[in-house]
């Protein structure tokens, strides 16, 4: 067994292996490649893989969470083992891996995620659960019905707007999103990278309502093939109670279904209840769980 820093050439196995440990997430092979090969600055993000007889068998990401205002908190994401590799020692060594990454730059609180199962071996190396997360899918054959937008509301798709105003609205509808700490630090290069210029956003897809030329609601759409992801949909708290991030979803979801897409997913807090009760309502159905978990790091 080898641990080395993941290259871009890496993606198509590192693909390959997520669809089969996490088959509701969707990241394409171009996307996962530029991810590692030009990774978004300012948060020292690196990605390990873990090999056995040249086989791409684990992967785990770690960076400083440069989102929030809550000071050296770092993230390790995704760490996961191919199901026949497992017990053998090859999550907790790329756990150390990451873990000994992010230690010399100052991070003292850390958050990894864990479906159900993983919990104990979360709890061996010092986590404890703290929030829980739902994935959900929606069959698009057939899309749920578009309700009328309300007076004076514009849908358009994405790739009609200035990035900037999609970024002011991205940031206002965060603010309050629930979670671990508040995502409340979002500079726009950093946005730029992880949602406008990320090579799976559909900005046709992608669809916003605007009211009085502002953005007041917006779904974005990642894709990959037949298979999309609800990255974010969100209302300013201005516009909220009006349905408008209901209307904005159903749009994108139809426009991606006209475009060949077959199944959306998305994942939701458990505590965020009104966009829980939007996707209920739309038709989707929890496929799995997983939980954040904290540890000090010392």
């Amino acid at each position: 067994m080898r641990i080395r820093e993941a290259q871009p050439d890496d993606a198509p196995a590192v693909v390959a292996l997520r669809a089969l440990v996490f088959p509701y997430l969707v990241r394409g092979v171009e996307s996962t490649r530029k991810m590692i090969a030009e990774p978004v600055p300012g948060r020292d993000w690196v990605a390990f893989v873990a090999e056995v007889d040249a086989e791409v068998v684990g992967w785990v990401t770690a960076q400083r969470n440069a989102s929030t205002s809550t000071a050296n908190f770092g993230d390790i994401t995704l760490l996961h083992v191919h199901p026949k590799h497992r017990r053998r020692g090859i999550g907790t060594a790329l756990l150390t891996t990451a873990t000994g990454h992010l230690a010399p730059l100052g991070i003292c609180r850390l958050r990894a995620f864990a479906q159900p199962e993983a919990l104990p071996f979360a709890r061996r190396h010092g986590y404890e659960p703290s929030r829980e997360l739902r994935f959900s899918a929606l069959d698009l054959n057939p899309a749920p019905a578009l309700p009328d937008p309300p007076p004076g509301v514009r849908l358009l798709p994405i790739s009609d707007l200035d990035p900037h105003l999609l970024y002011a609205a991205d940031v206002a509808a965060a603010a309050d999103e629930p979670g671990d700490v508040p995502v409340d630090s979002i500079s726009y290069e950093s946005w730029q990278y992880d949602v406008w210029d990320n090579l799976g956003l559909d900005k046709t897809a992608s669809i916003a309502a605007e009211v009085d030329g502002e953005v007041a609601a917006f779904s974005l759409v990642k894709r990959d093939g037949d298979r999309m992801w609800s990255d974010f949909t969100g209302s300013l708290p201005a516009y909220r109670g009006r349905g408008l991030a209901r209307l904005t979803k159903t749009a994108a979801l139809r426009r991606a279904a006209a475009d060949g897409v077959r199944v959306a997913y998305t994942s939701n807090d458990e505590a965020n209840g009104p966009m829980l009760a939007i996707n209920t309502r739309l038709g989707y159905r929890p496929v799995a769980a997983e939980w954040s978990c904290l540890a000090d790091l010392t």
